[in-house]
């Protein structure tokens, strides 16, 4: 490496500093969240506000459990089911799809590929009403039907499937599997699918995160007796005085499994993108 490229990877001082204002002005939010969650209701509006955790978390998240009209634990159970069947059917039906528009031949391919691109240039606001109708025509009105069925496919997923396929994924590699007898399932599911790992882990993540914070939908079809988590967040506030350490608290237990999440989906990416660069 020559002197001019040394030069242009070396890290300053000030690009430290950078990452290390970016990093706390990313993790202040959620230190706040965790902070008014551990504080009565009483210290929260002290002057100056507090800025460290205290031990009131207890009792305030046992104040979440006993208020009957916030369902928050039938909320959490609720999302966790919602995102893992949404999540699930997103990246299979992605894959699959991904992998038809990418290295299969057929007729009207590009038409179909055309038709999912536009699809994904309509806003979602402008389909909420004719869908609302259809849910209550399907008498899915106040059940988990109506919010997992419409999500069980994504546009973007088969888009993002299809692209990476096209790169991962050699017309070599195929015409082997093809050679060797396989069938166009079993290609997919032994040589294509472990291919898109990395674009998998990402879809995934991002499909969970979007359906777990997901509030206007299940709010228009779900009611208190039976909410996802941000619904059942949203009956917390519907008071005259809004109890935000109950609030706060109930949010710091719903971030948790996003965190997870996050967490061992981003193994697997940086798992993928490592083998990937090894096989380069």
């Amino acid at each position: 490496m020559n002197s001019a490229s040394r030069r242009l990877w070396r890290t300053s001082p000030l690009t430290y500093v950078a990452l290390v204002l970016a990093t706390l002005f990313s993790i202040y939010p959620f230190y706040y969240m965790v902070v008014i969650a551990t504080r009565s209701l009483d210290s929260i509006n002290d002057v100056p506000p507090p800025v460290a955790p205290a031990g009131s978390f207890g009792d305030n998240f046992g104040r979440v459990l006993d208020n009957e009209a916030a369902n928050f634990l039938t909320g959490l159970l609720n999302s966790v089911i919602v995102s893992g069947i949404v999540t699930v059917s997103v990246v299979i039906t992605g894959s699959l799809a991904g992998f038809a528009f990418a290295k299969l031949r057929f007729r009207g391919r590009n038409a179909l590929l055309l038709t999912i691109i536009v699809t994904m240039m309509i806003p979602t606001q402008l389909g909420l009403i004719p869908l609302w109708g259809m849910i209550q025509d399907l008498n899915w009105f106040d059940t988990l039907y109506a919010v997992t069925v419409p999500f069980l496919v994504s546009a973007f997923g088969v888009f993002m499937m299809r692209q990476y396929a096209t790169q991962a994924i050699s017309d070599e590699l195929i015409e082997a599997g093809r050679v060797d007898g396989a069938s166009t399932f079993r290609i997919y599911w032994n040589i294509v699918l472990p291919a898109l790992r990395p674009a998998a882990a990402v879809l995934g993540l991002l499909t969970f995160m979007e359906t777990w914070n997901s509030f206007l939908w299940p709010y228009a079809v779900l009611t208190s007796e039976n909410p996802t988590l941000q619904v059942s967040l949203a009956f917390l506030s519907y008071a005259y005085y809004t109890d935000y350490s109950q609030v706060f608290a109930a949010t710091a237990v719903g971030t948790l499994p996003l965190v997870i999440v996050f967490i061992v989906f981003g193994r697997q990416i940086v798992g993928g993108i490592m083998e990937g660069a090894v096989k380069s």
